[in-house]
């Protein structure tokens, strides 16, 4: 018996590993190869391709689609109709399944709603990516972007909330109380 949830509309395929306590909603279809940690949330209409990773504790909203070669790790949060592509150079006569690039998601990291993270790039780990946004090149961890194409507006703390530095590179999380420190365009949480 199976330790996830799917919703009896989900298509599932065969050589899906799914973990425990991973919940899969209305009309999403997961493929074969693709793996899914423990305690994921796969919303409504959602496509997981062949091959992707999703570490444990990922939420996945709405209409999103996660191609082949797309790695998230755990704590990742992907917004809704948010995209990953895989090919630079899509052309609907020319076959480059051998061309799939590889994007790295990092630990903690949130991907705003209707966000586009063009493939073959790096996110570093608990970085936010504001809504709207298109990703182009890599992304430092913590660090806040937005726009199209996206750019640096900030530093974000691990619960997300935008940090302000202090003249010696010092700051400290409003919710949470975690400190970080700024040095040498590189946030590091240091308490």
């Amino acid at each position: 018996m199976a330790a996830y949830q799917a919703h009896e509309t989900a298509v599932i395929d065969p050589g899906c590993v799914i973990g425990d306590g991973t919940y899969i909603w209305h009309f999403s279809h997961l493929m074969a190869g693709c793996k899914i940690g423990k305690n994921c949330n796969i919303g409504q209409n959602v496509v997981v391709s062949p091959d992707v990773v999703l570490g444990n504790n990922v939420k996945v909203q709405n209409n999103v689609s996660v191609y082949t070669g797309v790695v998230c790790d755990d704590d990742v949060f992907l917004g809704p109709s948010c995209v990953f592509t895989n090919v630079t150079n899509p052309r609907s006569a020319v076959c480059r399944k051998d061309q799939y690039k590889k994007t790295y998601v990092g630990k903690g990291a949130t991907i705003g709603a209707n966000a586009t993270i063009v493939c073959g790039h790096v996110i570093g780990a608990y970085a936010l990516i504001g809504a709207g946004s298109v990703v182009t090149k890599d992304i430092l961890p913590y660090a806040l972007v937005v726009g199209n194409p996206s750019r640096q507006v900030g530093w974000v703390s691990e619960y997300g909330h935008q940090l302000s530095f202090d003249k010696a590179g010092y700051a400290t999380c409003p919710e949470s109380g975690q400190e970080y420190q700024l040095l040498d365009n590189e946030v590091k949480r240091i308490k």
